[in-house]
């Protein structure tokens, strides 16, 4: 079987029609019709949306169940970090772990130590074609509005937890007090950091050189998943 032919047999399992797996997967009723045919793949965006909703990621992709749906079991294997990182299915596709910032607990904890809310699988050679190791890679969830305009609230962010210094300055997941964020960093005169916000609304917020122990970079936002508007 194909894809396709499996994102449909996944469809049909869930009871959907074309047009509502569409409107999950943030996609027109046209491109599900051709996902299904085989005529177009479909991208990480949708393949996270649909994931939450209970669709097979690992069975659409490669054809193997996460769980034995017939043992009453979790079909997906989104179960809050069970899925066994073994199954890379062929090696070709790297599974990458996503976290809710807001809901993990802070406090220094990594987020090895969190709950993952679900996995998504890429094709490793697309990761390495943007400069990416799997291994230092997480997705994480956006919550608020403080990035509006870059980020919106409900985005997934892949982060790279190799780059850990503002350099070059960009977007950073950040521990600040106990408390993960998503900010822009930006480098000043004397070895201080702006923490800027791309929503306007909020004042960007110093951190002075003395106040740099309550605060760590945990990795670089590199790749946006998240719906158009």
């Amino acid at each position: 079987m194909t894809i396709g032919e499996r994102l449909k047999e996944e469809r049909e399992r869930l009871a959907l029609s074309q047009t509502a797996l569409a409107a999950i997967g943030g996609v027109g009723k046209t491109t599900q019709i051709n996902y299904e045919k085989g005529l177009r793949n479909p991208d990480s965006a949708y393949l996270t949306a649909v994931a939450e909703q209970g669709v097979d990621l690992l069975y659409v992709l490669k054809g193997s169940r996460s769980v034995d749906s017939s043992s009453g079991g979790e079909v997906n294997g989104l179960d809050g970090g069970s899925h066994n990182d073994t199954l890379l299915m062929g090696g070709d596709l790297c599974p990458i772990h996503l976290y809710d910032i807001e809901a993990a607990a802070g406090d220094g904890r990594s987020l090895e130590a969190e709950e993952v809310e679900t996995t998504i699988y890429f094709p490793g050679e697309q990761l390495a074609a943007q400069g990416l190791d799997p291994a230092h890679v997480v997705g994480v969830k956006v919550r608020g509005d403080s990035m509006d305009g870059t980020l919106a609230d409900g985005d997934w962010v892949l982060v790279d937890r190799s780059q850990r210094e503002p350099k070059p300055e960009g977007v950073f997941l950040l521990l600040v007090h106990g408390e993960r964020r998503i900010k822009r960093v930006q480098r000043v005169a004397g070895g201080a950091w702006l923490l800027i916000s791309d929503n306007d609304h909020y004042q960007p917020e110093l951190i002075k050189p003395e106040d740099m122990k309550d605060v760590a970079i945990l990795g670089r936002c590199e790749i946006r998943i998240g719906r158009i508007t």
